[in-house]
C-alpha cells in the first residue's frame, strides 16, 4: 500500500474535509497527491483543460484572470485549505471544464490536488442531495449573474454616456457659435481694413494703429470680472466717450471694449496715438480686433473643456493604465463627478472637503471609480434633486479615508445592516438591482484589504472608505 500524501490527522485538520467518513478519506489518501511550486511560477492557466482540484497546504497564491487581454488580479490567499482549480467539478456538462483564472505562486507553495473527473463521480456518489443543490445554485447563479450584470453595465454605460455627452455638447456647441462669430469678425475686418488702405493713411500712423492694436489686445486674456452693475456702469461710460468724439452707434461698440477690459482711459490712449481723423476708422478696427480675440479665447476655453472631458472620462474608465497603480483618490472622485454631472441637478450642492496631503494608494483604480460611482448614485438618488453632496478625504496613520455623505432622509437601522448584502435593495421592482452595495463592499474588503462603513441619521448619511497605504500580502 503506497504512502499517503498527508497523515490522517493532518486531512482532518483541512476544513473542507474535518467531517468526512474514514471510508471518504481512504478514498482521499488514495487518490490525492502533493505538488510543489517555486515562487513566481504559474500554478493553473486559465483556459487550459480543468483536471485538478488544488488545496493549498503552504506558502501563498495569487489569482488572476484576463480581461481585455489585461491581467487583473482577482485574489490573493496564504490561507491553509484554499482551494482552487476545477472548483465546479461538481456541474455535469456536455463540454470539458477549463480553468476560469491562473493562478501564480507568490512565494513557494505546496498544493494536495485531486483528479476532477474522479473527483466529481465521488463527490456526487457522497453526496447526491447536496451536488444537485449545488448545480443548480451554480447554473442559477451564473445565468441569474450574467443577465444583471449586463442588464446593470448597460444601464450604468447609458447614465454615463449620457451625462458625459451633455457635458461635451455645451463646450461644443459654444466653440461652434464662436468660430461662426469670428468667421464674421474676420470678413468685417478684411473690408474694414480696405476702407483704410483708400484713405492713403500715413505707414507711422499705420504703424502705431497696429502697435495700439496689439497693446489692446493683450488686455483680453487679463479682463476682470464684472458684475451687472459694473458692466453697465462702464458701457455708460464708454459711450459717453464716443458720443463725445462723434464716434456714431457708440453704443453697439461699448459692451465689446468692456468686455475686453477696456476704459475711457483706454481710449484716451487710442485718441493720442492715431488722432481725432483717423480716430473713428481706428476704433471701428480696433472693436473688430478685439472680438476676434474674445472669440478666439471663446473657442480655446471651450476645446480645452473638451480636451479636460474626455481626459476626465480615460481616467474614469483607466483604459490607457495600468490596472493596478499607485493613485491619487482624488483624481478618481473628481473624474466620476464629471461623469455623473448629468445626474447632479441644479439643485444639489457639491462640497469638496480635499486634504491634498494624503498619501497615493495601491489600488484597481477602476474598480475604486466603481465604487465611487454606487456610492454617490446611491446618494443622489436618496436626495431626490435637493441637498448636499460632500466628499470628504484624510489619512489616520497607515490608512486613507474617503468620506461620500448626503443630506437625505438618511437609512433606516433595520436596512442599514442588510445594504451589503447581494441583491438587497429598498428601491421598487425594476428599479435597482442590490448589487452596487455588495459590489463595493467586495471591491474594497476583498480587492483592497480595506473597509467600508456607513452613519446614517436623518439629514446625514455618510459612507467611509478606508483604503491601505501599503501594499497587501494576503487577504
Amino acid at each position: 500500500m503506497s504512502t499517503p500524501a498527508l497523515p490522517r490527522e493532518e486531512l482532518r485538520g483541512l476544513f473542507l474535509f474535518e467531517h468526512l467518513s474514514d471510508e471518504q478519506l481512504d478514498w482521499i489518501e488514495e487518490h490525492a497527491a502533493l505538488e510543489r511550486y517555486e515562487g513566481g511560477s504559474v500554478v493553473i492557466q486559465e483556459g487550459e483543460p480543468a483536471t485538478c482540484f488544488y488545496l493549498l497546504l503552504g506558502g501563498a497564491l495569487r489569482m488572476t484572470r484576463l480581461v481585455s487581454g489585461v491581467e487583473v488580479e482577482m485574489k490573493r490567499s496564504d490561507q491553509r485549505g484554499s482551494y482552487c482549480g476545477a472548483t465546479q467539478f461538481f456541474v455535469h456538462q456536455e463540454t470539458d471544464h477549463s480553468y476560469g483564472a491562473s493562478v501564480h505562486a507568490v512565494s513557494d507553495v505546496e498544493f494536495l490536488t485531486l483528479p476532477a473527473a474522479e473527483f466529481a463521480v465521488q463527490f456526487r456518489g457522497w453526496f447526491p442531495m447536496a451536488a444537485h443543490l449545488l448545480e443548480g445554485m451554480y447554473v442559477g447563479w451564473r445565468n441569474t449573474d450574467t443577465v444583471i450584470s449586463s442588464r446593470r453595465r448597460l444601464l450604468a454605460l447609458g447614465e454615463l454616456s449620457a451625462g458625459l455627452t451633455h457635458e461635451l455638447n455645451n463646450p461644443a456647441a459654444a466653440a461652434v457659435r464662436a468660430t461662426a462669430s469670428l468667421r464674421e469678425r474676420v470678413a468685417g475686418m478684411r473690408h474694414k481694413l480696405a476702407l483704410l488702405a483708400k484713405k492713403d493713411i500715413d505707414p507711422d500712423l499705420l504703424e502705431q494703429l497696429l502697435d495700439v492694436q496689439e497693446r489692446l489686445v493683450k488686455q483680453v486674456a487679463d479682463a476682470p470680472k464684472l458684475t451687472a452693475m459694473q458692466q453697465s456702469d462702464r458701457e455708460d461710460e464708454i459711450g459717453d466717450w464716443f458720443d463725445d468724439h462723434g464716434i456714431g452707434q457708440g453704443w453697439d461698440l461699448a459692451s465689446i471694449f468692456v468686455s475686453a477690459g477696456l476704459t475711457a482711459d483706454s481710449l484716451d490712449g487710442v485718441l493720442d496715438s492715431v488722432g481725432e481723423g483717423l480716430l473713428d476708422s481706428a476704433v471701428r478696427w480696433l472693436a473688430y480686433a478685439l472680438e476676434t480675440e474674445m472669440l478666439m479665447g471663446e473657442i480655446e476655453d471651450s476645446t480645452t473643456r473638451i480636451s479636460a472631458l474626455v481626459g476626465a472620462a480615460k481616467q474614469y474608465s483607466q483604459m490607457d493604465r495600468a490596472p493596478h497603480q499607485w493613485i491619487d483618490v482624488h483624481e478618481g472622485l473628481d473624474s466620476t463627478l464629471v461623469m455623473m454631472s448629468g445626474k447632479i441637478g441644479p439643485g444639489i450642492r457639491v462640497v469638496k472637503e480635499y486634504d491634498h496631503g494624503i498619501a497615493r494608494v495601491p489600488a484597481y483604480a477602476a474598480e475604486l471609480n466603481q465604487v465611487w460611482t454606487n456610492i454617490i448614485d446611491n446618494a443622489l438618488g436618496a436626495m431626490a434633486g435637493e441637498g448636499t453632496l460632500t466628499l470628504r478625504t484624510w489619512q489616520v496613520d497607515k490608512q486613507v479615508r474617503v468620506e461620500i455623505g448626503d443630506t437625505g432622509p438618511g437609512i433606516p437601522e433595520d436596512v442599514r445592516q442588510r445594504i451589503f448584502e447581494p441583491f438587497f435593495t429598498t428601491k421598487g421592482v425594476g428599479e435597482g438591482t442590490g448589487l452596487g452595495l455588495d459590489i463595493s463592499w467586495r471591491i474594497v474588503v476583498e480587492r483592497h484589504y480595506g473597509d467600508i462603513k456607513v452613519e446614517s441619521a436623518p439629514g446625514d448619511t455618510r459612507f467611509e472608505i478606508c483604503l491601505p497605504v501599503e501594499e497587501q500580502a494576503s487577504l
